[in-house]
């Protein structure tokens, strides 16, 4: 049994640069790539397999074909999606559906939590989470009137902080930040502002707003999310969020430590430095911009180096 390691799939946006290749050494598209979706099987960007039996697989068609890698799950696709995103200019200010809604009003599709790290970001840099709006009929006054200052909330970032966004957040991530995102694995996305900015063609993008309104939460409720640290023998174990949908951990490594996961999977991306995974005689190299899949049953393992990892599982 092997970790399965994943080739990235890179999606160019408006709003994206080139961090991904300076900071990550990714080959990118385009100097306006905005996303790497690292783990992703997804059908608008699925990762395939780069090594082992599975080599050239993508990523869904395991989850089809190798069940028992992922402890044979009740789930008809892969729940998560892990990202990396450059925000080289502010996104669009956005919402997301939950399950039910998203199932009714999206074709099935899953509904969208998500969570983000601050991999870096500029100085004085800042963020959107949320509204002042109390009622519902204030939101779409807001809205329509164009008090974007008054209506949207910004919180001031730095490199390490965490937030959870659950379905109907009002968010928005800003210019000059790198983040690593966990989310469900949704791309159904309600364009709430956009700054007026046009495409190529010169043509301003898509709103949603009638159901964008129609899923935020009114008021807004901030998300808590109260990391636990554990210090084991040379790795500070971050635990940021266990919910329904996923739970994420930080791993700062530093030196050689040992872990046994046996009744899950998890999703493992490299964010700093470098090491190796040792697995029953064999070893693996990882470096920044790696990612890979933990397979249910892999057992005991070590990682010995320095560096930071970003993990994740249902």
């Amino acid at each position: 049994m092997q970790p399965l390691f994943l080739k990235p799939v890179f999606k160019e946006r408006i709003w994206g640069g080139t961090a991904l290749q300076e900071e990550f050494g990714y080959e990118i598209p385009s100097e306006k790539t905005g996303e790497c979706w690292a783990i992703s099987a997804h059908p608008n960007g699925p990762s395939i397999i780069e090594n082992g039996p599975f080599a050239g697989k993508r990523l869904d068609e395991l989850w089809k074909e190798q069940s028992e890698l992922f402890g044979n799950p009740s789930e008809e696709v892969f729940p998560l999606l892990t990202k990396i995103l450059d925000a080289n200019m502010d996104l669009s200010v956005q919402v997301h559906p939950d399950d039910h809604y998203a199932k009714e009003f999206e074709n099935g599709e899953l509904g969208k939590t998500e969570c983000w790290y601050v991999i870096d970001c500029k100085d004085d840099a800042d963020i959107i989470i949320g509204h002042t709006a109390k009622t519902k009929e204030e939101l779409i006054e807001q809205t329509k009137q164009g008090n974007w200052n008054e209506l949207l909330r910004r919180v001031k970032i730095k490199p390490g902080d965490f937030f959870y966004i659950p379905s109907g957040t009002i968010h928005a991530i800003c210019e000059g930040t790198v983040i690593l995102e966990t989310q469900q694995s949704s791309d159904t996305t309600y364009r709430v502002y956009d700054y007026d900015r046009r495409d190529d063609q010169g043509n301003l993008r898509e709103l949603h707003l009638e159901k964008a309104i129609d899923v935020t939460t009114v008021p807004h409720q901030d998300a808590e999310s109260r990391p636990r640290i554990e210090t084991r023998e040379n790795a500070v174990i971050t635990t940021f969020i266990e919910s329904d949908f996923f739970s994420v951990y930080k791993w700062d490594i530093s030196g050689h430590t040992t872990f046994s996961f046996n009744d899950q999977y998890l999703l493992v991306s490299v964010i700093d430095g470098e090491g190796k995974l040792l697995h029953e005689g064999e070893t693996f190299d990882l470096e920044k911009g790696v990612h890979l899949i933990v397979p249910v049953g892999f057992g005991e393992f070590a990682l010995d180096g320095k560096m930071r990892v970003m993990v994740s599982r249902r």
